[in-house]
């Protein structure tokens, strides 16, 4: 077995540049902020994340004076429930994709209220927290915490996160994903796209209970090193009804679990990026790449086709000993724009690796 499954990015020079685990983290943020009298520090966030996780931790090594948690200045879970009804809608699988800003969700009077409770705060740190936080008011430092899509859809099955605004932990993890990819990754994803020049540190959020920490400049430096050489993403696996046994040999996968239908290993929506730095490996999600770095990576040309997404997706499909492909059927351009507010359909080609010896067509 030679598949590499946790490709990186190595980063030279940046040593220094990146921290692990809570004490640390708060230990880099305090140096950074050693000597202002009032320290606003935000902590963005995107969805998913474990905030009875993250805040504690913060809270217990920053000892901030005054506490904001965004959760606290959204709108009603019902009112944005009945704003979202035509993206949501009642289908298990269809929506239809949001183009509302981050702000749509805010509450005025509660923002306007907490921003207040900022600037009348005089002495000491001030801890903004959570989706959105940079909004709140001025901030002396800016950390995003970030995190892959894949490992919020593991989050889902397991009930441990609901969706944004939603409290809706035990909800079909399915639904949770549609409502996921039509609104809070779009509205989200805006929001984030601005603060990429802006961010003083990311926090990665990926693995429960191991955070790392590597500074804006090293994430920027990751970024332009990643559209100047060949790179590959984190590649993930998962089930199928028709998955097979192949994968497990050639991948390296766990013996013990009862088939793999699907490799992702270039999606980069949903899959990971590894910046690398004095061997430790920072997980983020590898969007970033195509929002920060767009005509670098995809060149002028599809760019001015397919703005900030990435149009070619790329994986393996295991059948072997497994069962038959499911039946595919993809709407046209036309109909796919009118009908779900998306850019471009799919179009599927593909190329047979392997097959056992008395395999047919």
């Amino acid at each position: 077995m030679n598949y590499d499954k946790s490709p990186s990015i190595k980063l030279k020079n940046m040593s220094g540049h990146v921290f692990t685990g809570y004490e640390k983290i708060c230990e880099e943020i305090n140096r950074k902020i050693n000597g202002m009298k009032k320290a606003v520090i935000a902590v963005d966030c995107y969805h998913g994340v474990y905030d009875k996780e993250i805040l504690p931790a913060l809270q217990k090594g920053l000892s901030p004076v005054k506490v904001i948690d965004t959760r606290n200045i959204m709108k009603d879970e019902k009112y944005i429930e009945d704003m979202l009804e035509r993206n949501i809608t009642d289908d298990r699988v269809f929506g239809t994709m949001c183009l509302y800003n981050l702000d749509f969700f805010i509450d005025g009077e509660k923002a306007e209220k907490a921003r207040k409770e900022v600037e009348c705060t005089e002495n000491g740190v001030v801890l903004v927290y959570g989706v959105g936080a940079s909004l709140v008011s001025e901030y002396s430092l800016l950390v995003y915490a970030d995190m892959a899509r894949w490992e919020i859809q593991m989050r889902f099955r397991k009930n441990k996160v609901a969706n944004f605004c939603a409290s809706n932990f035990e909800e079909d993890p399915t639904r949770k994903y549609k409502r996921a990819f039509f609104v809070d990754w779009r509205v989200i994803d805006r929001h984030k796209k601005k603060l990429y020049e802006k961010i003083d540190y990311l926090l990665d959020t990926n693995i429960e209970g191991n955070p790392k920490m590597i500074t804006g400049d090293a994430f920027r430096e990751g970024m332009k090193k990643a559209v100047s050489q060949p790179f590959r993403v984190v590649p993930y696996f998962d089930p199928g009804v028709w998955g097979g046994q192949w994968m497990k040999k050639v991948c390296g996968l766990d013996p013990n679990q009862k088939n793999f239908a699907w490799c992702f290993d270039c999606v980069p929506e949903e899959n990971s990026l590894f910046l690398e730095i004095d061997g430790i490996k920072v997980e983020m999600p590898s969007i970033n790449l195509v929002f920060y770095r767009p005509i670098e990576l995809l060149g002028d040309r599809v760019h001015a086709r397919f703005g900030t997404e990435f149009p070619i997706r790329f994986d393996f499909l295991d059948t072997i000993d497994g069962g038959n492909l499911s039946l595919q059927v993809h709407p046209l351009t036309e109909y796919i724009q009118e009908t779900f507010g998306m850019h471009y359909t799919q179009d599927e080609s593909y190329y047979l690796l392997d097959a056992l010896e008395d395999a047919s067509v």
